[in-house]
């Protein structure tokens, strides 16, 4: 089965310096219908202004993937981690038993992000935070491993999270085609970050949203070059 989410039909918040837009319910938006999928609770695609950003807050029990699509975002933690992750890279935070953290723009132009919440697969994991870079290019033409749970995943790179799923991300030339394997009882949420798109013959634009379960692959097929990102759930 798939489902497309397209942009214009998300939920949104647009303040002073945050412009959200919310694949599932969050903060005052609540859609019945969209609570989730999986143990994906949260997709949020944010735009956040020069010299701006998230005051320290604090959370518990949940994997916070954010992947920057556009300048930078500057984080600040309780335990002391402290780090910049720019266009392309990603950064992974394990709330746990609680985290306390600041994230800011300190940038000279907008900040562009995409924050995935995943439930973790047990409360009370030890609270952490890293990131990595992953250059665009390690991403051109195939599916690249960004962040997971799965055996194997990080020894290639991958940043560890507390749950059987995965963040892979790819960037397409126009007329390449991917086809990536579902295995049963799983399913996955594709985002394209840029570009034009075939998801399983249907037609997808930029920063739309694409459900997929009871399927045994996801063919992607570029009409336009672009980006895409896939996470893989139980």
């Amino acid at each position: 089965m798939i489902e497309i989410i397209p942009f214009r039909s998300l939920g949104r918040f647009d303040g002073e310096w945050l412009s959200a837009r919310y694949h599932f319910s969050f903060a005052d938006y609540i859609d019945v219908d969209r609570m989730g999928f999986g143990p994906l609770r949260v997709w949020n695609d944010d735009t956040i202004l020069p010299n701006t950003g998230f005051a320290p807050h604090g959370h518990r029990d949940m994997e916070i993937i954010t992947y920057v699509r556009r300048g930078a975002i500057t984080h600040h933690d309780h335990l002391g981690n402290h780090g910049r992750t720019e266009a392309g890279q990603v950064q992974v935070m394990s709330a746990g038993t609680g985290i306390t953290h600041s994230e800011y723009n300190r940038e000279s132009e907008p900040a562009e992000i995409f924050q995935i919440w995943l439930l973790p697969n047990a409360r009370g994991h030890a609270p952490r935070w890293e990131n990595r870079p992953f250059p665009r290019a390690e991403a051109n033409g195939h599916l690249t491993v960004l962040a997971s749970g799965r055996a194997g995943d990080t020894e290639h790179g991958a940043l560890w999270i507390n749950q059987d799923a995965a963040l892979l991300g790819a960037e397409l030339r126009a007329g390449q085609i991917l086809d990536y394997p579902l295995q049963p009882d799983r399913r996955a949420y594709l985002v394209a970050g840029s570009g034009h798109f075939l998801i399983n013959g249907c037609e997808v634009v930029a920063r739309d949203g694409v459900a997929i379960s009871d399927e045994t692959k996801v063919s992607i097929e570029a009409l336009a070059a672009g980006e895409i990102l896939l996470t893989d759930l139980p």
